[in-house]
């Protein structure tokens, strides 16, 4: 009887774990209770990127300041995870089958970073999560060498290849499973004006295509992987300007945008249009990207503005905060 529990268990864990890969909710049986607001203390950390892991039960977040990830749990308390020196600004941040995945560029107020490297870094850099070592780094930037780049976000397939978006460059990056990069992308209506941000959150719909979106206007774009990466434009509602990350629930995408909402969008014609549902406009304070919890979407307050400002003026020296915070989406 006891082996006969334990396989039962343990087939309800797998139909869990594969209804999680369908629906993107990521259900974690194990979870905490995250609350609506979750502030938390890291050294000049900056962080722009979120994910969540559930073998630790807790948040990972990047650092544009400090090139590295951490943890923040339940309780708001912060952890240094990996602190690779090669890793100069941590951006997009994602777990998949016990890995992370985290896009590496180079701004300008990094204390890592060089003349060399300043905005023309772009790199995926892989790390296990049960040895706490690097498994593989990726330059991207060198797809398009002379060119200005910088890694942005990145999102996963079921067979776990990466797709990358470059927000200097009008480029999205493929990198296979094993490791092998390609220029998935690279079209005209991505490209911005230097000092803008083009290219910004990824997603992959089990539909087998991509939806990104272009920041600076806020145009979202699918990438249409089973018919030659066609790329066409989602219309049918107002460019949600400023889009930073995204994550995707069955058909409704959620936009972190204007720094200040997070935007859910429902999908029409397998996302030839969109519409509005909601937007959620409280709670959120330079806030960048977002992450999934059963079913829950929560959106890091990153103090982006702030990096934006110092970067602009030339003054690394003024990032000296260390508050930030997780915000549920209501």
């Amino acid at each position: 009887m006891k082996k006969l529990r334990l396989n039962v268990s343990h087939a309800a864990l797998l139909g869990l774990l594969a209804l999680s890969a369908c629906d993107h909710r990521n259900l974690d049986p194990t979870a905490p209770a995250f609350g609506q607001t979750i502030p938390f203390i890291a050294a000049r950390q900056y962080p722009e990127g979120i994910a969540y892991a559930p073998s630790l039960s807790k948040f990972l977040v990047t650092s544009l300041t400090l090139g590295k990830v951490g943890t923040v749990d339940m309780n708001g308390q912060y952890a240094d995870l990996f602190t690779d020196p090669q890793l100069i600004s941590t951006l997009g941040v994602k777990v998949f089958n016990g890995k992370v995945y985290v896009c590496n560029g180079a701004q300008p107020i990094a204390d890592k970073t060089t003349p060399q490297a300043t905005g023309k870094t772009a790199g995926l850099f892989v790390y296990d999560l049960t040895t706490r070592q690097i498994t593989r780094r990726t330059d991207l930037a060198a797809l398009l060498p002379g060119a200005p780049h910088i890694a942005n976000d990145v999102a996963l397939d079921a067979q776990g290849v990466a797709y990358v978006t470059d927000s200097f460059s009008p480029v999205v990056y493929r990198v296979g499973a094993d490791g092998a990069a390609s220029v998935l992308a690279n079209d005209s209506r991505f490209a911005v004006p230097t000092g803008q941000f083009g290219l910004n959150g990824i997603v992959y719909h089990p539909g087998n295509y991509l939806i990104v979106v272009k920041s600076s206007t806020g145009q979202l774009y699918k990438i249409d992987l089973g018919n030659g990466n066609a790329i066409t434009e989602v219309t049918g509602f107002a460019p949600v300007t400023g889009g930073d990350g995204m994550v995707l629930i069955d058909n409704d995408l959620y936009v972190v945008n204007n720094r200040s909402q997070v935007t859910q969008l429902r999908g029409a014609n397998n996302w030839a249009t969109a519409s509005v549902v909601k937007t959620d406009a409280a709670g959120y304070v330079q806030a960048t990207t977002n992450t999934i919890v059963n079913g829950q979407v929560y959106t890091l307050n990153a103090r982006i503005g702030e990096v934006g400002a110092a970067a602009a003026s030339g003054s690394p020296a003024s990032l000296t905060n260390s508050g930030y915070s997780i915000e549920r989406f209501k």
